[in-house]
């Protein structure tokens, strides 16, 4: 029987922008040891894979995780130590790095965790981090040609080991077998890299790909490298139509249906009664300033938004040159609902952007179950408002529903994340650029 797949989205004030002024909720995205206890309840829950996205700069105005923060890479490793199962995912934006550096930091963490790494592979939508590196923000267009070119060659250099490269003969004297290390000797528009890498081939073969981009170039890019695609979705019919827009992009890059899962991000408010569930959302938004979810706004749909008349009608506004698939389905649904910028700025504060589903355990549990067996769904991308109310609210009243159901494991089988996610072990190119 087929089930669904569950992320853990991890913001350590959690995804709601004011859900660290929830009571008992953590307040820092620097407390380790509270995301050490966020890892654990996530794998006492089964989850497969915890995902920490990145930021590039500092905004006091900004959502509280995104400008207090450790670096992922870091914090994953050392996550690596405290946890068995659970899969390992961080964003690595491709405009602001370098290749063979990311190449080397998953090939690491994947030896570290056992075969547990993912990579986030984003352009890095914000201008605001250009500054940081010295550098000009590059448009949609120039950014999304750059990841191209940049996922190939870090999956080249994971393909650059043979899996006995490494024989260690004390007889003969022979360590590394010359043979099969494979130089890339890539030369291309944005990089030359030519490698190989210092570090063996991973467990996973390669570490899994994630990718999150909602425009033409991006959905492109994530249906011929990604192995798991985060959707940004707010209406059942809209994640339908999406999902089957990604699978039926697979083919021509001679993929499956089933090599790509599609997990929509959603934010569950979940009670043990309707009631409940509503008291706990409608005392979420009463924490919301008149700042911060502005500030979320006015990034994702790139526009000054200062003296405008929050009640009027959205109407119609140009995508910018940031996050395309935020603010599509932003104005789309302000379309398709007649909503005012009043409206979207509170659907943005509660889970910036994402899809709200509130209720009781059953309804949240009947929702996902008809995302999941009604084609917009491969699993879901958890947004816990705050923790740790939000994900124990979800791992002790919904996955168990979910798991009596048949709809999700109640044990981990496998060792690696590629075993969770049910992709094979990707076979060695040749030390060449996938194609």
């Amino acid at each position: 029987m087929r089930q669904m797949h569950l992320g853990l989205f991890l913001l350590g004030t959690g995804s709601h922008v004011a859900g660290w002024r929830m009571p008992g909720a953590v307040t820092s995205f620097q407390d380790f040891h509270a995301i050490q206890q966020m890892a654990a309840t996530a794998e006492r829950g089964c989850f497969d894979l915890i995902f920490m996205g990145d930021n590039l700069y500092a905004d006091p105005g900004a959502h509280p995780s995104y400008t207090l923060r450790l670096e992922p890479l870091t914090m994953l490793a050392a996550l690596a130590m405290t946890t068995k199962h659970i899969g390992l995912g961080a964003t690595v934006a491709t405009t602001y790095s370098d290749p063979w550096s990311v190449a080397r930091a998953f090939a690491s963490l994947d030896h570290i965790s056992g075969g547990r790494a993912a990579w986030n592979a984003v352009t890095g939508s914000s201008a605001q981090a250009a500054p940081n590196f010295g550098r000009t923000h590059p448009n949609h267009a120039e950014r999304y040609a750059i990841a191209a070119e940049f996922v190939d060659v870090v999956r080249g250099l994971w393909d650059g080991w043979e899996d006995d490269a490494l024989v260690a003969d004390r007889a003969s004297g022979l360590y590394l077998d010359p043979a099969k290390l494979h130089p890339l000797n890539h030369e291309g528009v944005h990089f030359s890299v030519k490698g190989p890498l210092n570090i063996g081939r991973a467990p996973q073969g390669r570490p899994v790909i994630l990718q999150a981009g909602g425009s033409e170039a991006g959905l492109d890019l994530a249906a011929r490298t990604a192995d798991v695609v985060f959707a940004v979705v707010q209406d059942f019919e809209e994640a339908r139509g999406q999902y089957r827009a990604l699978k039926s992009r697979l083919p021509a890059y001679g993929r499956r249906p089933a090599d790509v899962a599609v997990l929509p991000g959603v934010m569950p408010i979940v009670g043990r009664t309707e009631r409940e569930a509503l008291d706990k959302l409608a005392q979420l938004q009463g924490f919301i300033s008149p700042g911060n979810a502005l500030q979320l706004l006015q990034d994702r749909l790139g526009i000054d938004l200062s003296g405008q008349d929050m009640d009027a009608p959205l109407g119609d506004l140009p995508l910018h040159d940031g996050g395309h698939g935020f603010a599509r389905t932003l104005l789309n649904k302000a379309r398709r609902d007649n909503l005012t910028l009043r409206d979207v700025y509170n659907l943005l504060g509660a889970a910036r952007g994402h899809w709200v589903l509130c209720g009781a355990a059953e309804k949240v549990a009947d929702t996902l179950q008809q995302w999941f067996e009604g084609g917009a769904a491969d699993g879901f991308n958890v947004m816990p408002s705050h923790f740790p109310g939000g994900m124990d609210d979800f791992v002790n009243l919904v996955v168990p529903i979910l798991q009596e159901r048949g709809l999700f494991r109640t044990h981990y089988e496998g060792r690696t994340l590629r075993d969770l996610l049910g992709l094979d072990r990707p076979e060695r190119l040749g030390g060449r650029k996938p194609a």
